[in-house]
């Protein structure tokens, strides 16, 4: 925080209330050039004396005192406004190193705003939920670009507790969330239906398995046996209709997930059930677009095609390059940035490795820089198999390693809610996280997932040679506060692996055990430190098919 406070030189800030105002005061130490702070919750802020603080209401009322004062102030300013000034600075989420200021114009925004909202076919009749960070370049997007294009209603939830209530009560019509939500929905069914009784969740996979045959063709009005047709019309009063409304999604048109690649098996599920869930790709660089999925034409393993207006080609390496009137103005304060990013013929490195497929559409393999080669001369995308081990609902994070090895080793993360569940339904005890990552029986558990992850693997030309062979399953979370995910929730991989090296050495050296002890940040600010000594396991692997020559 204190670092973007600096890097944009900000002087005037605008918070919620008391919390956000300590924060500021917090870092006055080392960011002291904080002119004024306006606060808009009063609560708490009687006993505050310094002389940059100012309530919100009393701001508006300095402020229309002088619009009085001053007519035509404000218009005249409006007047002198361009298309080409910058609108906003979004920092980037540090993946590679530190957050990076993406200057983006009024004009690149409006244009990706129209672009999405033609390509849709949106109206002002449209609801959507606005519950992401403002500033991420996604919300800036729906909220802001696209709601000044078509005019449709911006609902708010009531807090960070009660989004997926309000979302129910809302019943959006058009619907973005990052592949963690969906997750995180898909988790929630699942341990429901683990907690239904025997007739219902028979009742459920029997039709989830109509779903999974026939109910993608059916949202895609593609041809479909007619006896599938009537069973999925019956899933579709039992299970697929009660199921979206307790997820809120029972009016959604049209839903997005970009920000992070979605698992196939993730992704066909929501689509399965009826919701008309597809994937966008774009960046923080490019206003979060450069491909779109049309209607009738979804691929569960592709981005789309190129958005209107854009341009995008590959270089010889495969990485994504993209020219579009939606692409920055520039990095904030960093030229050198800013040149390395966007060569001289215009085009935007992405920094993301794909391929086309035949009928042109653009396929996300992994980031350029990791994207790597097995000693056998295979590929070896780490995030494409990482995607494939977090769609089961107790795997929470992956981190798989290969480059330049023999075989694939990986770190798992458990998530404790699903994992907690599942073992408490079996009569068995716990004492924390810790505890429960090493148990016996959660390693079972986790091999299962592996195994089923590599028999897919195993099934798909070119991919076979990835498959897991080793794994542990990590004592602690990873967490954005010990540094180890951003605070997007992408993995640093390059640290994980400098910080783990140990355990990464033992995975590869065919150790069974590992002791380490590990630092870690507490939300109070507290260090501490959390050892353990883990257990490495192996899994089957599965005989590869072969590629088409």
């Amino acid at each position: 925080m204190a670092y973007v406070l600096e890097n944009a030189e900000i002087q005037y800030a605008i918070v919620e209330d008391q919390e956000q105002v300590d924060k500021l005061l917090e870092l006055k130490s080392i960011y002291p050039h904080l002119r004024h702070i306006a606060y808009d919750d009063e609560r708490g802020m009687r006993h505050y004396r310094q002389q940059e603080f100012i309530s919100f209401t009393r701001l508006q009322e300095i402020g229309s005192a002088w619009d009085k004062a001053h007519p035509g102030f404000f218009e005249a300013n409006i007047a002198e406004g361009r298309g080409s000034d910058n609108a906003v600075i979004l920092y980037t989420s540090g993946t590679t190193g530190k957050p990076k200021g993406v200057c983006q114009t009024h004009a690149a925004l409006l244009a990706a705003g129209d672009g999405g909202v033609s390509f849709e076919r949106l109206t002002d009749k449209e609801d959507i939920l606005s519950y992401l960070p403002m500033a991420w370049v996604g919300d800036c997007l729906f909220s802001f670009a696209q709601a000044m294009s078509a005019g449709f209603t911006v609902n708010c939830p009531e807090s960070s507790e009660t989004v997926m209530t309000d979302m129910r009560e809302i019943g959006p019509t058009y619907y973005f969330a990052p592949p963690r939500v969906f997750e995180n929905m898909l988790t929630m069914v699942m341990i429901r239906m683990e907690d239904a009784g025997a007739i219902k969740r028979r009742l459920f996979h029997y039709f989830m398995d109509v779903a999974r045959r026939c109910g993608a063709q059916i949202l895609d009005s593609k041809p479909v046996p007619l006896a599938d047709r009537l069973r999925y019309a019956v899933g579709k009063v039992l299970i697929y209709g009660p199921l979206k409304n307790v997820l809120g999604m029972s009016r959604i048109r049209v839903a997005y997930t970009a920000g992070a690649a979605i698992g196939p098996d993730l992704f066909r599920f929501y689509r399965s059930i009826g919701i008309n869930l597809k994937q966008f790709y774009g960046s923080t660089e490019t206003c979060a677009y450069i491909c779109l999925q049309p209607d009738g034409q979804i691929k569960f393993d592709s981005v789309g095609l190129p958005a209107p207006g854009v341009e995008v080609k590959l270089a010889d390496n495969g990485e994504v390059l993209v020219k579009s009137p939606t692409l920055m103005d520039c990095y904030y304060k960093r030229p050198d940035a800013t040149s390395a990013a966007i060569d001289a013929q215009g085009y935007f490195h992405t920094g993301d490795a794909g391929l086309f497929d035949s009928d042109g559409h653009l396929k996300i393999i992994d980031r350029a820089a990791d994207v790597g080669r097995m000693n056998s001369g295979a590929i070896f995308a780490p995030n494409y198999i990482e995607n494939k081990l977090k769609f089961f609902p107790f795997i929470k994070e992956a981190v798989v390693f290969g480059h330049q090895r023999d075989v694939v080793c990986a770190f798992i993360n458990i998530d404790i809610e699903a994992v907690g569940n599942w073992v408490e339904r079996r009569g068995l005890a716990y004492s924390g996280y810790t505890d429960l990552a090493a148990q016996a029986t959660v390693y079972d558990l986790v091999r299962d997932c592996i195994e089923q992850v590599n028999a897919s693997l195993a099934a798909e030309p070119g991919m076979g040679g990835t498959q897991i062979h080793r794994y542990l399953v990590l004592h602690k979370e990873l967490d954005p506060d010990d540094d180890e995910l951003t605070r997007t929730r992408k993995v640093r991989r390059a640290f994980v692996a400098e910080k783990y090296a140990v355990l990464i050495a033992a995975l590869y050296q065919d150790k069974v055990t590992q002791y380490i002890e590990t630092q870690v940040k507490f939300e109070d600010g507290r260090s501490g430190t959390v050892a353990a000594n883990l257990q490495i396991a192996s899994c089957q692997t599965f005989p590869a098919v072969q590629a088409a020559a």
